[in-house]
């Protein structure tokens, strides 16, 4: 059995990640290259880019490293002081609220004033002979203008040098990094069903931009809850559409965007507007999570506006979703179910990150040799489900030992699956499960 427990050890845990210094929030007028600028320091395409102002809208936090250390980047949306508009000037509440929790102010001009220290960048310098028009800048009285190419790195090494310099100066207390065991939770759904108001309830402040107007967010915005002992980061996304081949630009980049959002949580939250029913896209919303590796949770919104019967929502749930998935009512206008949802949340967790001891889950493979009988090849000969363990946690998968893999059919395998949740609690987790010929 020496394969058994080598497979059961866990691994030894990773050292924790250096404190962050501090937060540098990058503020600006639309279309200056801010978004382009905080992909180019981060070395990611977390952000959103096209040549299209107004991209940006929702503030979104990064984490960049440079020389060893690390610090948070916020990239805003662009400022536009002379537009009226409900949704431009919402925008514009949000990077003054970055800016109030910034430590460093990076000020994005294309070749104003805030209580923290500046450094003002003269982006699209895409050539030396450029650079005079940096000089330009001087009046805003903001000190040196710093010429940089967001778009072909251009001065990016002597930012990051700078920005390091400034925040090690400014000594702010240092910002604890996320722990490992910190909740990870994607917020999935078709568009305008309520994503952006969910998480603001939670939060009970305006953290993120709501308006009626479909596919307001555009980015993956991460926001950390703290709730007790338990800390949950929550990852507001864009609308998932059901036909592929009509997104197109910036639609289609920040569907991107949710699906790598969905990647990296362990829990998707499947927003379900209640008072449309449950409808075929939002099944493949699900499947997006599903496919991901996360637990779900599926969501009712709007039930203060609906005429859903519980027991309806949960037989419908059942018979469509593989994971079966546990579901809670909420209501983010009145509040109803919030509490109820973060409790599912870390419970949920919980289970997805379990770990069964090998002796308990092989006393649950001897129930199942006992409960049905395994299926048989042409020849008659039958599948014998030996022993088993569990390869990894976060979500679960388990390795089971049979006499002959290519006598799994389908229907078993499921079955498998579905009585493994039912026995170890296991519904709304993906359970993935390798059958292998024992050596």
């Amino acid at each position: 059995m020496t394969d058994l427990e080598d497979i059961d050890a866990g691994a030894l845990p990773a050292p924790p990640p250096p404190p962050l210094l501090g937060a540098v929030a990058i503020i600006g007028f639309p279309n200056v290259g801010k978004s382009t600028l905080v992909n180019r320091l981060t070395e990611t395409r977390a952000a959103v880019v096209h040549e299209s102002p107004g991209v940006t809208r929702d503030r979104k936090e990064l984490v960049c490293e440079w020389a060893g250390k690390r610090f948070v980047l916020v990239d805003t949306g662009g400022v536009d002081i002379a537009d009226p508009a409900p949704l431009t000037r919402a925008i514009a509440q949000q990077a003054r609220e970055a800016v109030a929790d910034a430590d460093l102010v990076l000020f994005v001009v294309d070749a104003c004033e805030a209580h923290k220290p500046v450094l003002v960048l003269a982006n699209k310098i895409d050539d030396p002979s450029q650079e005079p028009f940096a000089l330009e800048l001087h009046r805003l009285g903001l000190g040196d203008p710093i010429p940089i190419s967001a778009l072909h790195g251009i001065g990016s090494g002597d930012l990051l040098d700078r920005i390091l310099v400034e925040l090690e100066r400014l000594a702010p207390p240092g910002r604890p990094s996320l722990s490992d065991d910190a909740i990870r939770v994607a917020i999935l759904g078709r568009p305008n069903v309520g994503k952006s108001s969910l998480v603001n309830a939670l939060l009970g402040r305006e953290r993120l931009i709501v308006s009626e107007i479909p596919g307001t967010t555009r980015d993956a915005v991460d926001t950390v809850l703290e709730r007790g002992e338990r800390t949950f980061v929550l990852i507001d996304t864009a609308g998932l559409r059901r036909k592929r081949r009509h997104r197109k630009g910036i639609e289609f980049y920040s569907e991107l965007r949710a699906l790598e959002a969905a990647e990296r949580a362990d829990v998707a939250l499947v927003l379900v507007d209640s008072s449309e029913g449950i409808v075929e896209q939002d099944i493949a919303v699900a499947d997006v999570g599903r496919h991901a590796d996360c637990s779900t949770l599926v969501v009712l919104s709007k039930w203060d506006a609906t005429t859903i019967g519980v027991d309806d929502a949960r037989s419908e749930l059942r018979r469509r979703l593989r994971q079966r998935p546990p579901f809670v009512a909420v209501s983010a206008h009145t509040g109803r179910g919030l509490e109820r949802l973060l409790d599912g949340v870390a419970e949920l967790f919980d289970r997805h990150t379990i770990r069964i001891p090998t002796p308990e889950l092989n006393r649950a493979l001897a129930e199942l040799r006992e409960a049905r009988q395994p299926p048989s090849g042409s020849r008659g000969r039958r599948l014998n489900l030996l022993y088993g363990a569990q390869t990894r946690v976060r979500p679960p998968r388990f390795r089971f030992f049979v006499n002959d893999p290519g006598l799994i059919t389908r229907d078993y395998g499921y079955w498998v699956e579905n009585r493994l949740r039912e026995r170890f609690g296991l519904d709304g987790v993906p359970v993935s499960i390798d059958f292998v010929k024992r050596s």
